[in-house]
């Protein structure tokens, strides 16, 4: 699947900003982090720009979300390694992390929330303000964001990635897109 392709499909899916603002910085993500172990750019954006396909479907049932979202990519064709990898970013189903692709995509997911809302307190609200340090303070700070668990960020270390790193890699790649994100 080509990512206009795949941007359709999410914007046929969801239509909150707010989310399809989320998919975009996670794509973001999951594309900087495919550069950095130096995997399939585009395979790792896909899994990214999709992964909370059914998110608003399955609002009322966090239970199905994921699930829900990986069957949609399976009946689409998409290859099993994103579908497993959307399918197992939810926690709540304790479902194996076994690519590194799949890894990723579970610390990514949050991180992002953290990383917006520290631009959001940010006395310019802009990206291209933030740092890794700054992020790094507002993560220690557990009654911050409360929403972008910081055991699942932490999984970072699954993928070799130290936090410090892992909160670069990802700034830099959210503020690549930051007119996007409208931060």
């Amino acid at each position: 699947m080509k990512r206009e392709e795949a941007l359709n499909l999410m914007e046929e899916n969801i239509k909150q900003t707010n989310l399809r603002k989320h998919c975009l910085a996670v794509e973001a993500v999951m594309a900087e982090l495919a550069d950095y172990f130096e995997k399939e750019q585009n395979k790792w954006r896909l899994a990214g720009l999709l992964h909370d396909i059914d998110y608003e479907d399955t609002a009322d049932e966090p239970e199905k979300h994921s699930l829900i979202g990986a069957e949609i990519l399976e009946e689409m064709g998409l290859e099993d390694k994103i579908v497993k990898a959307v399918r197992a970013h939810n926690g709540i189903h304790e479902l194996p992390r076994e690519s590194l692709m799949a890894k990723a995509l579970y610390a990514a997911d949050p991180l992002t929330g953290l990383i917006v809302a520290s631009a959001l307190i940010h006395p310019d609200k802009k990206l291209a303000s933030l740092d890794t340090e700054f992020i790094l303070n507002r993560y220690s700070d557990n009654s911050f964001a409360k929403g972008a668990d910081r055991e699942v960020i932490a999984s970072c270390k699954e993928m070799d990635l130290e936090l410090e790193e892992f909160i670069k890699i990802s700034l830099r790649a959210m503020q690549t897109i930051s007119d996007d994100l409208g931060l």
